[in-house]
Formats: C-alpha cells, structure tokens, sequence
C-alpha cells in the first residue's frame, strides 16, 4: 500500500474515522477525521495516535419530552480495525499498565494511506480497573481523565517508538489532552529517563519538536489536574517536571498551558478565535488557521455529480469550487432538490414525520450546551408565529448531544420539545436523536438555510455551517468563529447583529434573527427562488472553496511544519534545529 516514513504525528483524544466507528463525540474529532482524511489525499507524511474507546461517547435516546438518556455506543474493534502485536508499559501510581494498538487506515484519493493507531488497555494482564481506561469518551471523573491522558501522551509516544516511527521529527497536538506526550518526547530525548529538573536547552529542544492548536476560547473548557493527582498518577520526577512547564501560577497541572508552553507553534482555529487565545494568554504567539472540512466527504452525491461535470479537478484541487459561480441557479437548485428529498426521507425513516419539501426549512445541528443557544429562535413565539402566518411556512430540523454531566445543555433539548408543542401546527419542528456523521451529511445538504446562534466570543470556529456551504446551503448565523471571516451579507449568507467584536446581546441578536427571517431570507426564498439559489451558488463558490480541509492542511504545512519543499506527492517537513549541543543537558 503506498506510504511513506511519517514526520508528523498527529495526537487527538478523538477522531471520526468512521460512521461505524464511535470514537468522537463532536466538531473536534470530525475535525481531526477531516484533517487527517485532507493529508492523506496531499501525501502528507503523517500517523496519528488516539484512544479506542470502545464504548464510544454514548448512543442518545430522548422521550417525548425530550429527556435525554445515555446508551453505551459499543462496537467491536476487530470488524474495522487490524490488532497490531507490539505491547508497551505506561506507569500508573506506580504500577505498569500494559497498552496495545489497533490500526486503521486513512485512504487519500491518489491512493496515499496515513496509520492511525487506537490505543487499548483492555489486556488479560491489566487489572480490572484499568482494562476499562480506554472504554469511554470523556467519561468517568478527574482521576479516569487524567489516566486516559497519560495513556494517549506518554503511551501514544511509547508506541510509535514500538512500532518503528522513528522519523517523526514534528508532534502535533490536537488540543490540551494530549499534552502529555511531552513527557514521553523527554524521555527520548533523555535516552529513556525522565530528568531531575528541566535546563533550558531541553526545554527549547522539545518546543522545537512540538506544534499545539487550541480550540476552546473559555478557560473553562480547559483540562485542569490538581496538583496532588498529578503527583499521585505520574509520580516524581515527572509531577514536578509538568507542572513546572505548564507555566500557570495556580497549583494545578493546566493541560494547555503544558502544551502551549512546549510548542514553536501555537494557533487558534478561526482569525477571531487567535485573538481571543491571544487575551486568554497573553505572552504566547498564538496564530490563526481557520479549520476547514473534507470536501468530498461532506459534499452531498447530487452535489458531487454537478461538480464533476462541471469541473472533475475538485475533488484533487478544492480550489476548483471555485467555478462553481459559473453553475446556472437552474442546475443548483435541481441538485438542492434531490438533497433536501433524501433528507426529509431520512427525517421519515428515523422518527416517522413527513415534512413539506417545498418548505423553508431551517438546520440546527451541533452540541446541546448552554453557549449554542439552540433556543434562541424560541425568544418570542408570537413573533415566529406572525412570520409564518404573513411571509411564508417554516419548519425546523434540530439534532445534537448533550454531555451526560451538562444539565444545562440537557434543559435545552427539553426547551426545544416544549416550543414544538406550542407552536404545532403552525411550524413542524422535529428534534433527531443520536446526531452522528450520517445525519450530518444529510442535515447539512439537505436543509435550506443553516442556523448558527453561539454566545460571543465562545465559538472558536465552528465547521457545521462549512459542510452546509458546500452543499449550496446559506447560513444565518451569529458573527462569531469562523463566520466573521465567512459571511459576505446577502452574499453568502446573513449575519445575526451587526458587530462581531462586541459580546453578545440576546434581546438585539434575536430582534436581528427575526428581521432576517421576515424581512430577507422568507421573502427571497418564496418569491424569488433564483435568487435564493444565486446565494446558494456563492456559498459553494465562496466559501466552499476556501473552508475546506485542503486549503487549511496546506497552511500547516507552510506555517506550523516548516515545509521545505515537495517530491512528487509527498510534502516534507522539517523544524529548525536549535543551536547549541545536539544531546540535550538531562541531569
């Protein structure tokens, strides 16, 4: 199979691979899927490391209520995965965890293959407890967390070493989680002991090994470890030697203040999320590189047929979406037909309701938690009701998880049910349970406009409304994330309020949503649809070109792997070596 010695390793505690395979639970690890689905099809010299979770993040069931109740998403890994024999220990509070991988692989278009390995401690010669340290996703309380963060930094660096990647010269972690991993690049570089203290030139030469990118612009949602748990899980020298690189002042061990701490390359995932992370902590260079998503993957077939009559080049070279402002509204609107009949039929097959296909209808697709404000369209029933009864029907497709431990994201999903009672029959609204890689390919190609509504300044991109624009879908969405930089009014979509740079004001945001739907978007869906679609075409030509995974692994390359030049289809990246001795001070 064609591949090549990996340069780059690429840590994430969760990726999407596979609709069948459970190991994400949101925009994070369909990001990672995304990035490393976009380096294959570059020939980018990549592996990736992450954990098996074998119980998934959960299945989601909702009552009619809209009560929210967590099933185990379990699947069995030796139907996808290969089972790879090599074994390395990691220590535990002192004892030896045993930890094996399993192996998959990413397919690029040209042919290329990028290894991912899950790592898995469910091993006859681990004890119990630890055999389900793998098992799920964000689960279990700070001392579970913090064993699987070891398992995924320190066990993931092990392993690579076990299996032969010894030419990895850049460490990419895919935020804080996997932090750690600096620990086992210390050990390498110390001829497999972890020093006393940390010297200067260490430090330097493990920054120069390491490229971090943050996702998550509220301190809040930053992984945090006192310090005794640290001290009780890693035991010494290594407690002290991490907190003492996380270079916070409390007495915690902050697992991005680690990573940013030991990275030569910092960035944020959108232009205004780079100057939040820049507020947040000042005195680190952090960058921007604005996320994109894997355009074959999230392109509808109607869709993808268009393109390649119209411009076959796409799917090597997303650029080519370019061309697609050269499409007749005719042909787009024909493609968006199809989409939005396998969607309402899907709607049909899940939860037994038949919508309108000649309906507005309006997306809400994305984590249930308190910042997404998925209610914000519910902030004056009446003024919903108007709109329907003066300019034209709506209705409205939700789906989303909640985190088992948010009861605020949980409220939501029940808030939603309540309103759809309200305002029934006027404006169907239907809530899809279980949202998942399949129900986002249809929810993003086949709705006609994709709302947005997040609380200033704490969506630091956002990559739903990316996948939609590729399919022709206009956004309306709050100027927050990504959408500052993607929202050319009336254009490509519709903003919600008028400054992103100021914090959010619900009253005004949700006047402003209402204005919209009533005043521009309603009115131009109903009574000028060539119009509608000449937005539609914009989208994909606009910001389906750009937002995309390609452009955005290209700009890794330039930007955070140093790339020195290209060899057929393999782009090699180096780091600049640091000047002094090459074997660094570990005493």
């Amino acid at each position: 199979m064609p591949t090549f010695p990996a340069t780059i390793a690429y840590f994430s505690m969760e990726i999407g691979l596979d609709p069948e395979i459970p190991t994400y639970s949101g925009g994070l690890g369909i990001l990672a899927g995304d990035t490393l689905r976009a380096a294959a099809d570059l020939g980018i010299p990549m592996v990736a490391v992450t954990l098996l979770h074998r119980h998934g993040y959960f299945r989601q069931r909702l009552d009619e209520h809209g009560q929210q109740h967590e099933e185990p998403a379990t699947w069995h890994p030796e139907d996808r995965l290969e089972a790879l024999p090599q074994r390395i220990p990691v220590s535990l509070e002192n004892r030896l965890v045993h930890v094996r991988a399993w192996r998959y692989w990413v397919q690029g278009i040209n042919g290329w293959q990028i290894p991912v390995y899950l790592l898995d401690t469910d091993l006859e010669e681990n004890n119990p407890w630890d055999r389900h340290l793998t098992d799920y996703l964000y689960g279990g309380d700070a001392y579970y967390r913090l064993c699987q963060e070891v398992i995924l930094g320190v066990g993931g660096a092990s392993m690579l070493q076990a299996l032969g990647h010894d030419t990895v010269i850049t460490y990419h972690m895919n935020e804080g989680h996997s932090a750690l991993m600096v620990l086992g690049l210390v050990r390498q570089l110390c001829g497999g002991h972890i020093p006393e203290r940390l010297t200067p030139e260490l430090h330097e030469q493990v920054r120069q090994r390491c490229v971090f990118t943050t996702h998550t612009p509220v301190p809040a949602g930053h992984d945090k470890f006192e310090a005794m748990l640290v001290q009780r899980v890693l035991g010494e020298p290594a407690a002290s030697l991490v907190l003492q690189l996380d270079g916070q002042p409390d007495n915690t061990l902050n697992m991005t203040g680690l990573a940013l701490s030991c990275s030569r390359y910092i960035n944020g995932v959108a232009m205004r999320h780079g100057e939040v992370s820049r507020d947040m902590f000042p005195g680190y260079p952090i960058n921007s590189i604005t996320n994109g998503v894997h355009a074959v993957t999230w392109t509808s077939e109607p869709f993808q047929r268009l393109f390649d009559r119209h411009f076959p080049e796409w799917r090597r070279d997303n650029l080519y979406l370019r061309y697609a402002i050269n499409l007749s509204p005719g042909e787009i609107l024909a493609a968006h037909t199809e989409s939005k009949r396998q969607l309402l039929h899907e709607v049909t097959r899940r939860c037994g309701r038949t919508l309108d296909p000649n309906v507005l209808t309006i997306g809400f697709a994305r984590r249930a938690t308190a910042y997404k404000r998925a209610d914000l369209l519910f902030s004056d029933l009446d003024r919903l009701r108007r709109i329907v009864r003066q300019v034209g029907p709506l209705q409205v497709l939700y789906a989303g998880k909640a985190h088992p431990r948010d009861e605020g994201g949980k409220a939501i999903i029940r808030k939603i049910f309540s309103a759809a009672q309200v305002l029934a029959p006027d404006l169907p609204i239907v809530y899809l349970e279980d949202y998942d890689m399949t129900l986002c390919r249809f929810l993003c190609a086949g709705c006609d406009l994709w709302l947005n509504t997040p609380l200033k300044p704490q969506e630091a991109s956002g990559t739903s409304g990316m996948k939609a624009a590729l399919n022709g879908v206009p956004s309306l969405s709050v100027l927050d994330g990504w959408w500052v930089e993607g929202c050319i009014e009336g254009v490509t979509g519709w903003a919600i309020g008028e400054d992103g740079s100021r914090p959010s004001d619900p009253a005004r945001e949700a006047a402003s949503l209402y204005d919209k739907l009533e005043y521009v978007i309603a009115p131009l869906f109903y009574k000028r649809p060539l119009a509608f679609a000449e937005v539609q075409r914009a989208a994909i030509a606009l910001n389906g070109s750009y937002y995309n995974a390609q452009r955005m692994m290209m700009q890794y390359l330039t930007n955070a792997y140093a790339a020195c030049g290209a060899i057929g289809n393999v782009i090699c990246p180096v780091v600049p070596v640091p000047s002094g001795p090459s074997t660094p001070n570990c005493r």
